[in-house]
């Protein structure tokens, strides 16, 4: 039996889809996790989503679907997670696909539909901003989640929106969210992270990082991404909700707007106008920045130093945890140094790592 989960906004929602799946569903189906390639600047240098042309070794699926294997390889200098997180799943990663907009997409799902005959649909959203009207100030990434949306509610088959970890990336408040949740569907626990546990050890998406973490019992407060965002850790964050489709899509502004896109440049257009901004215009302007960047260096002893500088500040504001691209961007190191920062860190300071957090301390 195969259960089809869409992961609105790619990224570590693959990696969460991963773990309802385990939770709901048991050993004996198989998912097929219909996800963006779109790992933000931490992995791939260039702005936006990958497309199929972008990687090597994909498969076929259907006329429009490609699966990403273990083996395939994104064209440099791309970078995409894909690969490895198939190698490491049990389950087949198919590549969504939004150069062609909300049409595009739509048209993956219902090729989809058709050659697998799913025994049931999701549409996951880890944190709820899929649930965005469009207007919020503390809203950064609608436009994966709004086409996501705006195709499933499109085809002719029954989707359940799935929202777990309710404010977890820190875009919508839980307080704003909590109205708009429907029946609970799940509480993530400390056995359904373990099905996840060695992907969270190198994947660097942070709102499923805090999905687990709260999961396994993290309280306090999560300061995330280049722009410091404040996420609390509550009792809510393990959670899963399903929320109406219909009233997800009466709500979110630039989901009805991207219905009729059938390029991402219209998608684009879209979210300026009702968003005033666009996600791919914020990491262009980004990569460039990044781009006349002398190269950082990782001394040992001045990045513990300047780590003690960041810490004591977090502190002073009430900040308990933290992530570990969080600290990568405060201490102004790269991305690709991302991993050589958490083996130092976890080393000099094992008492200090609360999987897959990092934990100020006292």
């Amino acid at each position: 039996m195969t259960r089809l989960i869409v992961a609105a906004g790619g990224g570590g929602d693959a990696v969460a889809a991963a773990m309802l799946h385990a939770a709901l569903y048991g050993d004996e189906d198989q998912a097929v996790i219909l996800t963006y390639a779109w790992d933000r600047l931490l992995i791939d240098p260039l702005p936006g989503p990958r497309g199929a042309d972008s990687f090597t070794g994909l498969e076929p699926v259907t006329q429009s679907v490609w699966s990403v294997p273990a083996e395939a390889q994104p064209i440099a200098p791309a970078g995409s997670t894909l690969p490895r997180l198939a190698a490491e799943l049990p389950h087949t990663l198919a590549l969504l696909d939004p150069r062609h907009g909300a049409e595009g997409i739509t048209r993956q799902l219902e090729e989809l539909m058709s050659h697998l005959a799913p025994a049931s649909i999701d549409l996951l959203d880890v944190g709820g901003d899929i649930l965005a009207q469009g207007d919020e100030p503390t809203l950064k990434s609608p436009l994966a989640d709004a086409l996501s949306l705006a195709a499933c509610c499109q085809v002719n088959a029954p989707i359940r929106l799935l929202v777990a970890g309710p404010g977890l990336d820190g875009e919508i408040s839980p307080d704003d969210l909590r109205p708009l949740l429907g029946t609970s569907v799940h509480t993530f626990t400390t056995e359904d992270v373990e099905t996840i546990g060695s992907i969270l050890e190198w994947h660097p998406s942070e709102a499923t990082a805090m999905l687990a973490a709260t999961a396994r019992g993290a309280r306090g407060i999560c300061e995330v991404r280049d722009a410091g965002l404040l996420v609390p850790l509550t009792d809510e964050g393990p959670t899963v909700h399903e929320v109406d489709l219909d009233d997800a899509v009466s709500r979110n502004s630039l989901a009805r707007a991207v219905i009729t896109t059938a390029t991402l440049d219209e998608a684009e257009a879209c979210s300026r106008e009702i968003c005033g901004f666009s996600e791919i215009d914020y990491e262009r302007n980004k990569a460039a920045w990044l781009k006349d960047q002398p190269p950082a260096t990782l001394a040992p002893e001045d990045v513990l130093s300047q780590l003690d500088r960041f810490q004591a500040d977090a502190r002073a504001r009430g900040i308990t945890h933290t992530t570990f691209r969080h600290i990568t961007e405060a201490l102004n190191l790269n991305g690709s140094q991302r991993d050589e920062l958490r083996r130092l860190l976890i080393h000099s300071r094992p008492d200090q790592y609360d999987a897959p957090l990092w934990n100020i301390g006292a």
